[in-house]
């Protein structure tokens, strides 16, 4: 099995956000990325998906260090101060880098 090294960016945010982020990632250079809608309850209290723009998004986006870390910087910088959001990258091994 050939494994490659790369980064899974995931971002937790509010719905109303979706078509900003997906303008984002396009033109920050991400080749895909995975939304689902997401449900839980943080220090803001609890979110539902009940409604289209009420509810929170899950987004995922597999890349590597480079894009994860300008994607990061600029999620940080436009929406951190405004919105409900929570960043994680971790690593990932995948078996078709070419994709990501």
């Amino acid at each position: 099995m050939d494994k490659h090294l790369r980064k899974l960016l995931t971002v937790i945010t509010e719905a109303s956000l979706e078509r900003r982020l997906v303008e984002d990632l396009r033109q920050l250079g991400a080749r895909g990325w995975t939304i689902t809608d997401a449900r839980g309850e943080g220090h803001r209290g609890k979110r539902t998906s009940d409604w289209e723009h009420g509810g929170n998004i899950r987004i995922e986006v597999i890349c590597d260090a480079a894009l994860a870390e300008r994607l990061v910087a600029h999620l940080q910088e436009r929406y951190y101060d405004h919105y409900a959001m929570v960043l994680f990258v971790i690593d990932v091994e995948v078996l078709r880098p070419a994709k990501f």
